[in-house]
């Protein structure tokens, strides 16, 4: 199974993602981190190396579904063309989706604002989330939507159920 988190900055993908990972003792593949890699290694920080950083997040995701395991994926996932990765990489397994979200504006904010995950890159600014925002587009699958203002225990306990796992 490839458990896709999806949704804007500071939602709490990473969080809950590490919480899953944990749980169902499954790899979980994070973009920004392995972006963060590349330009450390010399790359310039742009499209190119976003784009190289979901491939590889793909390709492992890939790799390890290959041989059974269940594979926890972590990304803004706004742009059809990486969402559309994950379902080439998904193929033959169950994907499931879960967008995170956070109902509460002024806890987004501080979230993202509060930030300091060690990447060789800036953390987005509000304004170029509240720019994602108002160009985020619905996932045509069906997704589990899970609010990050809630406590992440409840929602681990809300995917795993969701997720049948058990």
């Amino acid at each position: 199974m490839l458990i896709l988190l999806s949704g804007l900055p500071g939602t709490g993908k990473s969080a809950l993602g590490e919480a899953l990972g944990r749980a169902l003792r499954a790899p979980v593949l994070s973009v920004d981190p392995i972006e963060s890699v590349m330009i450390e290694a010399g790359l310039e920080h742009g499209f190119t190396t976003g784009l190289a950083a979901y491939g590889v997040a793909q390709r492992l995701a890939a790799d390890h579904l290959a041989l059974g395991l269940t594979v926890v994926a972590d990304a803004v996932n706004d742009v059809e063309e990486a969402r559309d990765g994950w379902r080439r990489v998904a193929a033959g397994v169950p994907l499931r989706v879960v967008e995170c979200v956070c109902s509460d504006e002024d806890l987004h904010r501080k979230r993202l604002e509060a930030r300091e995950r060690g990447l060789a890159f800036a953390e987005p600014t509000w304004a170029s989330v509240l720019r994602r925002r108002a160009e985020w587009r619905p996932w045509p699958e069906q997704v589990l939507v899970v609010d990050s203002a809630l406590p992440l225990g409840d929602n681990l306990a809300s995917v795993l159920d969701q997720l049948l796992i058990v």
